[in-house]
């Protein structure tokens, strides 16, 4: 069970882990940042491009990939062109993102996934999202996060996104963890009602804090969950 730890008692005001608890959190962070649009992609497609081309990097890297790659086929990213595309060629273009030969394997692999279903996102929508996200996990180079990523910003399926800046905004806040992906998505979606749009919202608010406060050298004073916090700073 998720819980707070016990010590620092004097920021301990967090309840027991609820779907209160985590609204509360919500709320707050709602309140500091308001609407957050994110995944930044012009078509769903380039979504899933960007989820593959975000691994082990920063944003400002994959910008400049995806900048290439719609430069370099004249505007939108379309999946038959990627598919189209020379291995090499596609790996030059998204080499700002590092990783870029697996990188291009990972696209070409994503994109014939894609191709099952016409490359119509209306389609692969039809389908149920715990199918989805074995098919997805069956896929070179697509792990649970990417799987995740996709599934609920491309394809409106309500799972919760686990990734590093989850995972130290709860820590510090004062939450015991469970290690291993899964065991915290599914302990989350517990106590988060599983809505799609919550859970875009609610994973865009926790990067931009993990962005802006909660950062590996995090800035507590003007923090919009300063209260709450336990500050557990490793």
């Amino acid at each position: 069970m998720l819980k707070t730890t016990t010590h620092n008692t004097m920021h301990n005001n967090l309840k027991a882990a609820d779907p209160t608890t985590f609204n509360d959190i919500f709320t707050q962070l709602q309140q500091h940042y308001g609407h957050l649009p994110w995944w930044p992609a012009d078509t769903e497609y380039e979504m899933m491009v960007g989820a593959i081309l975000t691994q082990n990097t920063n944003w400002k890297n994959v910008e400049k990939a995806l900048a290439n790659l719609a430069g370099h086929l004249t505007g939108k990213i379309a999946p038959q062109q990627i598919l189209a595309m020379p291995l090499d060629t596609l790996a030059q273009l998204i080499r700002s993102s590092g990783y870029y030969n697996q990188k291009a394997i990972k696209l070409k692999a994503l994109t014939l996934w894609y191709q099952k279903y016409d490359f119509d996102i209306s389609q692969a929508r039809c389908i149920e999202g715990a199918t989805l996200r074995i098919e997805l996990l069956a896929v070179n180079g697509i792990g649970p996060e990417t799987a995740d990523s996709i599934l609920v910003y491309a394809l409106d399926k309500p799972f919760f996104i686990i990734d590093n800046y989850t995972r130290r905004i709860l820590h510090r806040i004062g939450f015991e963890l469970p290690t291993g992906y899964d065991k915290l998505r599914l302990l989350l979606e517990q106590n988060i009602p599983r809505n799609i749009t919550t859970y875009q919202q609610y994973h865009a608010l926790l990067v931009e804090h993990a962005k802006r406060y909660c950062t590996k050298i995090p800035q507590c004073q003007h923090c919009p969950l300063y209260c709450c916090c336990q500050k557990n700073i490793e």
